[in-house]
């Protein structure tokens, strides 16, 4: 596919569950084509907010109306005003963020003619019925799409829910601003280096089951090397039971909620994704890693996560739930220090060629072009 500068619509309207400064992948990824986006044309942003007060914002060149918010309900905040805060509106493009039930029904039920573009991230799992309930408008609104974007193919290929719909669905692989991982953060990485030691894993990601620590935490008894682990979860406390029971206290650190990540990536040698189930669609933190320049351990997946840093190529796919493949994967890479540098290599130059913010925005704008 050649690259250039294609044609925006007069106007964009994005829905989705929240908007940064609220943490998340799905946030992050409408910020970064936002951002893009509003440089070219009129876009808005209708999401969830954080208060039962409905508030309206310039963010990154854009509206942005946070929708008045009464707690949430199975992880979905309740919205009773997001319809009528969609109706009324003359966008041509309406881009939603899925899974987001809510969203998908206030949709609905605004009576909105844009031509509506669905971002596929996962299907609903674990949540039976959730999915059970929602499935009637969900699937609605899958038909009323006029395209259908997944992150990768080997998720389309192995998604129940996009088996429908395959006909008008697009590849379009996730994005991150290249240049915030590239940049030199010497002195920061220094001083990590300082208090944990030069051999140095990285793990990143929500301390939730589907994430699979334990399986690199169990790992860590036969590596002679510091983990550290970024994120905040239900599971805090149980690994951190886990470490102790292990005898793993110093090598094992739970650092919590970081601002900022780049100094991490930049003091690592090695970056682990050990997700254990395909509720991992993508794996955005791979792509920082690769960005920072280090090979990536991650596990052979039915979804994205194996097409976004390559076995052999920038890292090293293991099974999943496999805590002797990663402590194998681990020692490897730090004894081939050649290999190491040269993953490290390869998924720089794969990160800025293939998923960058840029790169995304223009494949989506592809996407526009092909139903107005």
């Amino acid at each position: 596919m050649i690259y250039g500068k294609g044609h925006y619509p007069d106007s964009i309207l994005h829905i989705g569950k929240y908007y940064p400064p609220h943490l998340g992948g799905m946030e992050t990824h409408v910020r970064d084509l936002v951002s893009h986006q509003s440089a070219e044309t009129r876009v808005e942003v209708v999401v969830a907010g954080d208060a039962p007060v409905t508030k309206t914002e310039v963010l990154d060149g854009a509206r942005v109306t946070r929708v008045a918010a009464f707690g949430t309900l199975a992880s979905q905040p309740i919205c009773p005003s997001m319809p009528w805060n969609l109706s009324g509106r003359d966008e041509k493009i309406v881009h939603m963020q899925m899974p987001n039930p809510w969203a998908a029904l206030s949709f609905l039920i605004s009576g909105h003619k844009g031509s509506l573009v669905i971002t596929h991230q996962s299907d609903t799992l674990g949540r039976p019925i959730l999915h059970r309930m929602t499935r009637p408008f969900v699937r609605r609104a899958m038909n009323r799409a006029r395209a259908i974007i997944v992150t990768s193919t080997r998720y389309l290929e192995s998604s129940e829910e996009l088996a429908d719909f395959r006909g008008k669905c697009h590849v379009v692989p996730l994005g991150i601003e290249i240049r915030a991982y590239e940049t030199e953060t010497l002195d920061q990485a220094c001083d990590i280096r300082a208090k944990y030691g030069e051999r140095l894993i990285l793990a990143v990601g929500r301390l939730v089951p589907y994430k699979g620590f334990e399986f690199l935490i169990r790992a860590m008894a036969d590596i002679d090397a510091k983990l550290l682990v970024i994120g905040r979860g239900r599971l805090d406390r149980q690994l951190e039971t886990l470490i102790e029971k292990m005898g793993l206290n110093g090598k094992v650190h739970l650092l919590g909620q970081v601002k900022d990540l780049a100094p991490y990536y930049k003091a690592a040698k090695i970056f682990v994704l050990p997700s254990i189930t395909r509720a991992e669609a993508f794996g955005l933190v791979q792509v920082e890693a690769m960005a920072a320049g280090i090979p990536v351990i991650n596990t052979n997946l039915e979804s994205g996560v194996p097409e976004v840093s390559v076995d052999g190529v920038t890292g090293i796919t293991v099974p999943p739930q496999d805590s002797i493949a990663l402590a194998g994967a681990i020692n490897f890479l730090f004894e081939k220090e050649d290999i190491r540098r040269k993953y490290g290599e390869a998924a720089c130059k794969r990160a800025r060629e293939k998923f960058s913010a840029a790169r995304m925005a223009e494949n989506t704008l592809k996407v526009y072009e092909s139903v107005l």
